[in-house]
């Protein structure tokens, strides 16, 4: 095993200190007395270190994998040393978590090539006698989607986690049947995982911008939008599965445990978010009303969990007759989805929120409920002008502005719609600013004080991307969110929007 002195060399910052750092509790007091510049650049060296160190892990794990699987019996590599699978090896030799050893081998295997190169594996086995890879030309192969995945888990852009997500979001592409059939089937079949590849290397441009949840919810959002046939069959699955279970624990508490459908979720979500919006950070700019409300429930001594329970039961107690009022004050709560028609009719939807695809039943189901508000916009989802008659947003451009951020555009953040505020990126006094939508920007409540108190700012040229300017000069773009360029079509309409006519 490496010496902590060799380890610390994989370290620039900490190789530059010589022997101050040559034992662990050395490096530990090097790292305390340094700068906070220092102290991240050791982070991102480990970091990097690590990277590479996870490359030759992931290599031996999709080995493990692919010489333990099933039908390989008691002489697999993970079942001659006693364990059923090859996650229970890792999980024993790593000591990580089942969940993560079990993500370490789908990757591992990912990683080797899992769909392609199976029969170049197994020849490759030392105990192989009789196995050979058969004429490439004598078995179809599909085209490989995970590629993109693979190069970038290789040159370090994305993480074995973000690597996971995104595999397990956007799962597998929906088959023609090309396996031994004509040449269109198999052209029709290599069509749709194209699309796939596409999105994988949409998603990884994002995965640096984005939380690993955030790029999971994208993928499988994104999923929804190439295959909408499997859409409609997956949120149906998922209502089938609505269930509420209540049971007594061995305390004598009674407990109880909800699998939600999509629109359920989504209005608890709502519900939730709109009721407890001053103690999890949602907008400030309030009448004086609403602001010692949102005072008195930041000073309410309950936990979140406590408020979300006595909510709830408030809601059931009211039932039909409740007073949203009482309950919400003005910022009644609602779940509000956004569809998407295009010149041709396609209608795309997703919940404002949770920017999750939904079938178009449930949005014509919502719309005989609840009406519909029009927004005219062009093909990226950038609204009208509407002038500088006021200084702060109207509430239908807070709506504009809702469907084409999504939520706060700040990097690496993920908070709804619901959350943000309206920030005008030219100063309403400083510099005339007009409150038009292509100069405005969503921001959460956190961000939008980061940006103002913080040295930071935010520029744009014409309607471009949103350009972030940190305090030290360095300059980044607010990218949109992966799912809404696929929804609007700002990367062009998803390549798979038809079903191939195969006779």
């Amino acid at each position: 095993m490496a010496t902590f002195t060799e380890v610390a060399t994989l370290v620039p910052t900490l190789r530059d200190r010589g022997d101050a750092c040559a034992s662990l509790t050395q490096a530990q007091n090097a790292v305390v007395a340094m700068t906070d510049a220092e102290v991240i650049a050791v982070l991102r060296e480990a970091n990097e270190a690590l990277q590479h160190i996870e490359q030759l892990r992931l290599i031996a794990v999709g080995v493990i994998a692919t010489r333990s699987h099933r039908d390989a019996g008691h002489s697999g590599t993970a079942q001659k040393g006693g364990h059923r699978n090859a996650a229970s090896l890792v999980q024993k030799i790593t000591g990580s978590s089942k969940a993560d050893a079990s993500r370490q081998v789908r990757v591992g295997e990912a990683m080797l090539g899992g769909e392609t190169d199976p029969l170049l594996l197994d020849a490759q086995h030392p105990d192989a006698t009789d196995k050979t890879p058969q004429d490439a030309d004598a078995t179809w192969r599909p085209l490989d989607w995970r590629e993109p995945l693979r190069a970038a888990r290789r040159d370090g852009r994305i993480s074995t986690t973000q690597f996971d997500v995104i595999e397990r979001g956007l799962g597998e592409p929906p088959s023609v049947g090309a396996a031994g059939g004509d040449q269109g089937r198999r052209d029709a079949d290599d069509h749709i995982r194209a699309a796939w590849a596409q999105a994988a290397e949409e998603l990884v441009a994002e995965a640096s911008e984005r939380t690993a949840e955030e790029l999971a919810a994208a993928a499988r959002a994104i999923r929804d939008l190439l295959d909408p046939d499997g859409a409609e069959q997956r949120f149906l699955d998922r209502y089938e599965k609505r269930s509420f279970r209540r049971w007594i624990d061995q305390d004598g508490v009674r407990r109880a445990s909800i699998a939600y459908d999509d629109h359920g979720a989504t209005l608890v979500d709502t519900l939730i978010n709109a009721a407890l919006r001053p103690r999890r950070g949602g907008p400030r700019f309030v009448d004086s009303e609403e602001q010692a409300k949102a005072k008195a429930l930041s000073d309410d001594p309950r936990t979140n969990e406590q408020l979300q329970y006595d909510l709830i039961i408030d809601l059931l107690r009211a039932g039909a007759l409740a007073d949203a009022r009482d309950v919400f004050g003005t910022r009644q709560a609602g779940v509000r989805l956004v569809q998407v028609v295009d010149d041709d009719g396609a209608r795309v939807g997703y919940a404002e929120d949770g920017l999750g695809a939904v079938p178009d039943a449930m949005i014509d189901q919502h719309i005989c409920d609840s009406g519909i508000v029009p927004v005219r916009v062009d093909a990226c989802g950038n609204p009208l002008d509407v002038g500088r008659e006021q200084r702060l947003f109207t509430p239908r451009q807070r709506i504009a502005l809702a469907l084409r951020d999504g939520g706060c555009r700040w990097a690496g953040c993920d908070r709804p719609a619901s959350y943000c505020e309206s920030h005008h990126i030219d100063e309403w006094h400083r510099d005339g600013g007009r409150t038009d939508i292509d100069r405005g920007i969503l921001l959460c409540r956190f961000h939008h004080m980061e940006l103002h108190h913080g040295g930071w700012r935010i520029t744009r040229d014409g309607r471009a991307d949103f350009q972030l300017h940190d305090p030290g000069g360095e300059v980044r773009p607010l990218r949109p969110r992966g799912f809404l360029s696929y929804a609007w079509g700002a990367l062009g309409p998803p390549p798979l929007r038809f079903r191939p006519a195969i006779a």
